[in-house]
């Protein structure tokens, strides 16, 4: 882990495969996940920079796919769910979705007994999330009722905290593994990637980006990170999309207006 750089505001030419945590990066978090939206304007230029690269555009996220297609209806994106245990390849694809175990569903309800409505128990399929944005004292228990549960666990899972909660989740969940699924097939192959993220479970993506030669960027960093460039918030994060990846007229209309 280094202390990153702050980005400079435009890339290089050359052809590019952009990966985006939701989160945190493009979204300001919210103590429920389900309180957050998505502006048109986001919406907007998500399409555009998916035109603009071929289509090589990919969320790769905590939510599940079927959450995100309800956060940016009636916009259909090329998704990595659930840290890369759901997929959606193509726009158009199939999903292929994970389900939830019934020894992780038994521990969600036993957490949720324990630590009561200071926190939100977000089932995810075979990841656990415990929120404690909402109750930040509660996020040291939250932690230590998950780390206790992996002894009683089927062996492959492990225990991700992150800056507002805890997550547990299997092994073969790791965005780097996602990013590397998508670059092995079109539009991605044969493109350098970019990846934003701001958060502990982002850090597999940054390194795998990294080794591929890529642009790895982490938002509102608390410390050191494997990112090697960071930007300072949501809006900043958006406005550098914008700047590269967006509508060239529309961002010569901003710089013209300052």
């Amino acid at each position: 882990m280094r202390i990153a750089k702050p980005m400079t505001p435009n890339l290089p030419e050359g052809k590019w495969a952009l990966f985006l945590d939701i989160d945190g990066t493009l979204l300001e978090h919210a103590a429920h996940p389900d309180s957050v939206s998505v502006s048109d304007e986001l919406r907007q230029l998500m399409q555009t920079m998916e035109r603009r690269l071929d289509g090589a555009v990919a969320f790769v996220t905590g939510r599940s796919v079927s959450a995100v297609d309800r956060l940016f209806h009636p916009l259909k994106m090329r998704v990595a769910g659930l840290y890369g245990l759901d997929h959606r390849l193509t726009p158009d694809g199939p999903v292929e979705a994970a389900d939830e175990p019934a020894d992780i569903a038994a521990l969600a309800d036993e957490i949720e007994a324990e630590l009561g409505k200071g926190v939100y128990i977000e089932r995810k399929g075979p990841v656990l999330a415990v929120h404690t944005r909402a109750a930040p004292h509660l996020l040291a228990r939250a932690t230590r009722l998950v780390e206790m549960a992996l002894d009683r666990l089927p062996e492959g899972y492990r225990v991700i905290a992150g800056n507002a909660g805890v997550e547990l989740m299997p092994l073969e969940a790791a965005k780097g593994a996602a990013i590397r699924r998508f670059m092995e097939i079109p539009p991605f192959i044969g493109r350098r990637p970019v990846f934003l993220g701001d958060d502990t479970s982002d850090e597999n993506g940054f390194e795998t980006v990294n080794g591929e030669d890529g642009i790895s960027i982490r938002i509102k960093p608390r410390g050191p990170t494997a990112a090697r460039h960071v930007i300072a918030d949501v809006t900043d994060a958006i406005a550098w999309l914008q700047a590269n990846f967006g509508d060239p007229a529309k961002q010569a209309g901003r710089d013209a207006a300052e």
